[in-house]
């Protein structure tokens, strides 16, 4: 886990564990961003802000019963 690594360091650690493991990339990701961390050589990027960053949607869903 690479955890709030920048580029620079994020490369050197992918060559560093040179395949030996999976290496997933963390931390301050956003969907701006991911194209560069994809670009080091990590197998796995989390990006938190889908969950943690969500905006809300109020929805409502009613069903009408029907007497046959």
């Amino acid at each position: 886990m690479l955890d709030n690594f920048d580029l620079a360091a994020m490369r050197e650690a992918v060559r560093m564990i040179d395949h030996r493991v999976e290496v997933e990339a963390s931390g301050g990701i956003t969907l701006a961003t991911v194209r560069s961390v994809a670009g080091t050589g990590v197998d796995v990027i989390s990006i938190g802000a889908l969950t943690h960053s969500v905006v809300a949607l109020d929805v409502s869903f009613e069903l009408a019963s029907y007497a046959g």
